[in-house]
This record gives structure tokens, sequence and C-alpha cells, in this order.
């Protein structure tokens, strides 16, 4: 048995020496000193030994697990300092993946910017809101397409005797009269920027959305402020090489009315599925009406002022540079989407 010893400790070592792979020592180590390890059997087998033989036996198997309990310590950190002998401290990290902001608060805050530059101020009114602040204090009357139920969400609970139904606003535009009846005095420059809610789903519209409305009110407020203000942040937001243009419309809140449309910057003005004809509506603006004024307790015999409400997705689809075919895309969770914004 002390021949057996002595040849497995002989073999062991050179095994140990020869390994280049931790995981392959670590296989040595186990087929040696594991529980049915070689080293590990022959330690049962000392009592069969002869008693006058035993110490010398059980000396030389001891020794035989040092050596080659150290010699495995040694082959291991051997391992090691060689596997660190590559990495150069002084090589730059791969930076981790970090998220951006999503294109429509990128969007919002662009034309925030645009806004309060030009003497604006940005503010917030509820999304969930009173009828009358959505509707009838904007000169919208009761059996108006608008409030009916296909066209606007409305909560189930009870009305108010005073405001009427609850409903998701649809447009911020319930925002001008609260504005009016917060500040009470003139001049207001208002911009609301929230989200809004229209049973509405295609190509161009989405039952979530959000929009700007803005709010001018001053002495001798005209058509000719509206439309410099709208330039303005045309030439800003869309490239100075986008066409605007103005079409007489009707809205209860505002007279006279118009539709702002932009030239589509998808087709170029040529006409696609998006735009159907080379343009693509952004939104309604006009004079605000003299009802209106007077829900906001503002007297339209010496007071004036314009208003404008536009969406953002749909604004920020008409950007010079992109090529948004479908305002859905804008909510979709395709990373190769998003992630170019």
């Amino acid at each position: 048995m002390q021949e057996e010893i002595l040849n497995l400790k002989n073999q062991a070592m050179a095994q140990i020496m020869s390994v280049n792979d931790a995981s392959e020592l670590e296989e040595i180590r186990i087929d040696l000193l594991g529980r049915n390890g070689k080293l590990t059997n022959l330690v049962k087998k000392i009592k069969e030994v002869d008693p006058e033989e035993r110490a010398q036996v059980g000396n030389t198997l001891n020794e035989a697990k040092r050596t080659i309990e150290t010699l495995l310590a040694q082959q291991k950190n051997n391992l090691k300092e060689s596997a660190r002998e590559w990495f150069d401290p002084t090589i730059p990290g791969i930076l981790p993946k970090v998220g951006h902001l999503h294109p429509v608060t990128q969007a919002i805050r662009e034309i925030t910017n645009v806004f309060t530059g030009i003497g604006f101020r940005r503010v917030r009114y509820p999304e969930v809101e009173w009828d009358y602040f959505a509707f009838e204090s904007l000169n919208m009357p009761e059996g108006h397409p608008a409030r009916d139920e296909w066209e606007t969400f409305f909560v189930d609970v009870p009305e108010n005797k005073k405001y009427g139904k609850v409903v998701l606003t649809p447009h911020t535009s319930n925002g001008q009269v609260r504005e009016m009846l917060r500040l009470k005095n003139p001049p207001i420059r208002m911009i609301n920027i929230a989200k809004c809610y229209r049973r509405q789903s295609d190509v161009s519209h989405v039952p979530m959305f959000h929009q700007f409305e803005g709010l001018v009110i001053d002495k001798n407020i005209s058509i000719v402020n509206l439309k410099g203000t709208l330039d303005y942040f045309a030439r800003s937001f869309f490239g100075e090489n986008r066409k605007t243009r103005l079409r007489p419309f009707h809205f209860q809140f505002t007279e006279p009315s118009f539709e702002i449309d932009i030239s589509c910057g998808f087709c170029g003005g040529a006409g696609c599925r998006l735009c159907k004809a080379g343009w693509l509506e952004l939104g309604g603006a006009g004079i605000v009406h003299p009802n209106v004024l007077k829900a906001g307790k503002i007297d339209p015999k010496i007071y004036s002022g314009f208003a404008f409400g536009w969406g953002v997705e749909r604004s920020f689809m008409m950007k010079s540079g992109l090529s948004i075919p479908d305002v859905r895309l804008i909510y979709s969770t395709d990373l190769r989407f998003l992630s170019q914004f």
C-alpha cells in the first residue's frame, strides 16, 4: 500500500502541474480528495493494513494529502494570477445602456421653451373635469355633438348641481375659463399642456393624447397677434422650410375661427396615407368668443384675446427630418423606434 500511495502522489503532482484551467483543476481535486476520491479511498483502507505497518502507512498518507492540497492551492493561485495578466485597468469600461426621455416628453419640453421664451406661463388644469369647464363655459350648448358619449368619455359619478357631469377632458381648452377666474384681471398669457381623451383611434388619432393650449387676453388683441404668434412657433418648432396655412372654420369658443395646417413632413406635401392631400391639421385657433370672456368674468367690451389648441403628438410627427407615418407608433413599446429619439 505504501508504494500505491507514492505512485498516486506522483501522478497527482504531475496532473496538477500541467493544468491550465480552473475547472479542470477542480475536477482533479474532486477525483483525489472528494468523498469517493482516490486518496480518500486509500484512507478508508488503512484499517486493512497490518497493525505493525499502520503507523508508517498513515504518515505516508498524511504527507501525500498535505502535498497534494498545497500544490492544488498554489496552482489555483497561479491560474488566478495568469487570468489577471491580460487586464489593463486603464481601459475605459463598457457603459451600461441608459434610457432617455420619451419623444412626447421631449416635445412638451421644447414646446414649453418656445412659448415661455415669448412671455407665456405654463399651467396645468384637471384631466378629470366638470362638464361646465369642458363645454358649457366654452359656449357649447346642450346637444352639441362634442358633448355626445360617442365623442367624449363620461365618468360614472353623481352630477354636480352647478357644474354638471364629470368627463375625461377632451381638450385643454377647459383651462381657459379656469385661468381667467384664477387671475381675474388681464393680461393673460397661458400655455396649458396636458393629456386629453377622445373616442378616436386611427393613423392620426389615439384615445389618449397630449394637447397644448395657448390663451392670450389683453386690450386690442387681434388676428394679427394670433398669426404672428403661430408663425413664430411654426418656424421655431418645425423648421424654416415648412409651410403653414389658416383655413376659416367654426368653433363654439372662438369667433372668427381657423384651423391651422402644416405641410406634411412625411410625404413633403405630395399626399400620403397620413395627410391625404399634402397637409395635416394641427388644431384650431381663433379670437376668444365674448361669451367665453363673460364666463371668465372678463368684460369683452374692454378686453379681447386669442386661443389655439394643437396636439403634441401630431405636432411632433410633423417636425422636419422625421418620417412617422402612424401616431400610434409613438406609444408602441418597440425600442427600435423609440431609441431613435
